[in-house]
């Protein structure tokens, strides 16, 4: 093909990367020279099929690497492989250990029909009552895992515990591939996905919990959200056109509803992609058209989540699915961009439909949170607003989020780490340049709107003074919807040649201020980061405007110096860092934690089948998984009911006497309670102990403090540390049966 030939497609059309005006006799040659530089350079069809290979196998292995990595780092810190099958299930901790309950339930039901009917009607989970574990928890995944599990040959089958580690971790193999893929599309250098994949596994404290936290709902969820991601990065693409278009959709689709069905906190993730979603197509960088359609495929994904959990009212009363509509709305009303006014008019108009749609979402929520009488999502709202209006709460839900470290705000080591890891300088840089150079692009769109109005009123006043004009009128009526469509002006830098980038960018910005306020949210930040950070390292267009100041503008001579520059980074990565990955890897420990296991061989031996138990939200998740004894709490802290439920429990590390105790507890159907020291006697922790929180919420003045407004001190003794003296006001109520060095049990009589 002729370079003529070349131009005209690149140029004239809309096939290419980018979409650029039609060349005229005002343009030079070194503008035309730099319009076919900025797109994809085109080399002999065998020599990019086998970089297409190179560029698969590349993600393959970095996928399996990661796998692999975090499967050793989990045996070697545990042993899993050769400690006891009870040892093995304390290891998941807190609310792990209750999701992987659900799926050794089903695992061990005689049939699958049979495991899922016993989890539909669950009386173990909050004992004395009946509830529909599919409609209040995320756990279609353990279903789904137990389902391919009972189906393999009997001679595939492992131990059900190690083929659901191994399969959380194989999903995370998938993490890093989409990971590989999006910053291969963004750059168009699967050299950069490969150094965003080692960005992000060189940087694993902050990238990823998944190695200590297996059965986390996140762990099933984010990989989706990445597939999801690299899904919308081709649909938003300019030059995505038929197939792969309604391919990317359809992508686009099952990653959402798989993502929004494995995680509780679905609604705010995509309430953030909403929020950036709206971002792009006000500030015109994304066609209406292709907005509408991922709202729909958020909406769809987030309605069939709430009709596979029964209609789950908590998702139906989430704030995205009142930003949805309340955007339809806008965009109806809107229709679209017109033409004149001062770029500064065009900015007006963004804030006040940023304005009016959050103003509609909360009218519609509220009117959706009345009709269907959802409480179930209101101890947020209480966490979010006394976290930010810093004052100070005595409310026992709200001081339990506030106490917790994952839910404070991003802390100093983690900037430093990931500054260590080189990504967070590169990262800072990369989204400070792009952000700049949106909103430069935004303000010339705006001008250009002002420039084509005006052009506009000037050719109708002298089109109405000329009476022999050669022009019909509807060549003129064609020449003005086209102007609308497509103003007049120069091809941007990025929204109108890489509109995808900048949702990204976008989406990025909102994931980090979730992140910077809330720790436990930083996983979704910091794998874009690396992506980021990749993307500067390697981009055409920032290597061209770099290499343009000393006039090395040839296409061949960027994609030279930008492949140099990633495997230069690559090398000083990995010869920085891969030091310290074969230490850790060299570091074999084992899980030793005695006084549990005896406590749940204790209660497997000594107590009844259904003899129920309660004590702290954390333990009772063992307790469920290790025995299969009946709890009457657990730390899935979604229920307004259950929350209620454990403050009751709760108050057992209260100041209140026996006999109130013990009402509590037979109006809760408990047979036994759980006493732990460590939570009993814990040291004193700025009003943030167990025994503190409780004593807030009662009216009560919490140990070591002064005097407070509204608080009374208490003569009573703390129940959990009196008990333990069995004295005979409290032996008429409860019964010491065991005690360690860690647990205490009472009978309660």
């Amino acid at each position: 093909m002729s370079s003529a030939r070349k131009r005209k497609n690149i140029v004239g059309g809309n096939k290419g990367r980018a979409v650029f005006r039609p060349e005229s006799e005002g343009d030079s040659k070194e503008a035309r020279h730099e319009a076919l530089s900025s797109t994809e350079q085109q080399y002999p069809g065998w020599l990019m099929c086998i970089s297409c290979v190179a560029g698969v196998i590349a993600m393959v292995y970095c996928s399996y690497l990661h796998s692999w990595f975090m499967y050793t780092l989990h045996e070697n810190n545990m042993w899993f492989t050769n400690i006891k099958e009870v040892e093995r299930e304390i290891s998941f901790r807190t609310e792990s250990g209750l999701y992987y309950s659900y799926y050794k339930q089903v695992v061990q039901a005689p049939s699958l029909s049979q495991g899922v009917q016993e989890l539909m009607s669950d009386r173990l989970t909050e004992y004395p009552d009946t509830i529909n574990i599919l409609e209040r928890m995320n756990v279609y995944q353990e279903v789904i895992l137990a389902a391919i599990y009972k189906l393999l040959p009997a001679s595939w089958q492992e131990d059900p515990i190690m083929f659901y580690i191994k399969s959380v971790f194989a999903l995370h193999g998938m993490l890093v591939a989409a990971l590989f893929v999006l910053t291969w599309i963004l750059a168009n250098s699967w050299l950069a996905g490969g150094l965003a994949a080692a960005l992000y596994m060189f940087n694993r404290l902050d990238t990823t919990r998944v190695e200590y936290t297996i059965p986390l709902r996140e762990s099933f969820a984010l990989p989706f959200l990445w597939v999801q991601a690299v899904a919308l990065t081709i649909y938003f693409r300019p030059s995505t056109q038929g197939w792969k278009q309604r391919l990317s959709v359809v992508v686009a689709g099952v990653s959402t509803f798989l993502f929004c069905l494995f995680w509780q906190f679905n609604q705010f993730i995509m309430l953030l992609q909403a929020f950036a979603l709206f971002g792009v197509w006000v500030l015109d960088i994304l066609p209406p058209r292709k907005v509408m359609v991922v709202y729909g495929v958020q909406a769809v994904s987030m309605l069939a989540v709430c009709a596979l959990q029964f209609v789950n009212t908590m998702i139906l009363g989430s704030l995205v699915l009142s930003f949805i509509p309340a955007t339809l709305i806008l965009m109806a009303v809107r229709g679209e961009p017109r033409m004149g006014g001062h770029w500064l008019l065009h900015g007006g108009k963004v804030v006040m439909y940023s304005v009016a749609v959050l103003v509609l979402m909360v009218g519609i929520n509220t009117g959706m949170k009345v009709l269907l009488q959802v409480e179930a999502d209101e101890h947020i709202f209480k966490f979010l607003q006394n976290k930010f209006s810093g004052e100070e709460t005595r409310d026992f839900d709200s001081r339990l989020y506030l106490c917790l470290s994952i839910f404070g705000f991003l802390t100093w080591d983690v900037y430093q780490r990931l500054t260590q890891g080189f990504v967070l300088p590169i990262y800072i840089f990369a989204h400070l340049v792009f952000l700049l150079l949106i909103l430069l692009d935004v303000i010339k769109l705006w001008r250009s709107y002002a420039e084509d109005g005006e052009k506009e009123s000037g050719e109708e006043t002298t089109d109405q003074g000329t009476a022999n004009d050669s022009v019909s009128a509807e060549t003129k009526a064609q020449g003005l919807r086209k102007s609308k469509r497509e103003p007049k002006t120069e091809s941007w830098t990025l929204i109108k040649s890489r509109p995808e980038l900048v949702f990204h960018i976008v989406q990025c910005t909102f994931f980090g201020v979730l992140a910077m306020t809330t720790l436990r949210m930083k996983y979704l930040w910091t794998p874009y980061m690396c992506v980021l950070a990749a993307l500067l390292v390697t981009d055409r267009q920032v290597w061209r405007a770099g290499l343009k100041l000393v006039k090395m503008t040839g296409a061949g001579t960027v994609d030279a110096w930008r492949h140099a520059a990633v495997v230069l980074a690559l090398a000083v990565l990995i010869t920085t860092k891969l030091p310290g990955v074969k230490k850790d890897l060299e570091e074999l420990r084992e899980f030793w934690d005695p006084d549990t296991v005896q406590l749940m061989e204790w209660i497997q031996q000594n107590t009844e089948p259904m003899a129920s138990f309660s004590g702290s939200m954390q333990l009772m998740a063992g307790v469920k998984l290790c025995t299969g004894r009946p709890v009457n709490n657990h730390p899935h802290y979604e229920d307004k009911l259950l929350r209620h439920k454990t403050k009751q429990l709760y108050q057992v590390y209260g100041r209140r006497t026996p006999e109130d105790v013990h009402a509590i507890l037979k109006s809760l159907g408990s047979h036994y309670i759980i006493l732990e020291d460590s939570i009993c006697l814990a040291p004193l922790k700025n009003n943030c102990r167990t025994p503190d929180l409780i004593d807030l919420d009662n009216g009560v003045l919490p140990d070591g403090n002064e005097p407070m407004e509204g608080l009374k001190r208490s003569s009573v003794p703390r129940f959990c540390d009196e008990v333990r003296h069995q004295s005979p006001s409290f032996t008429k109520f409860f019964r010491e049966v065991f005690i360690n060095k860690t647990f205490r049990i009472y009978k309660v009589l």
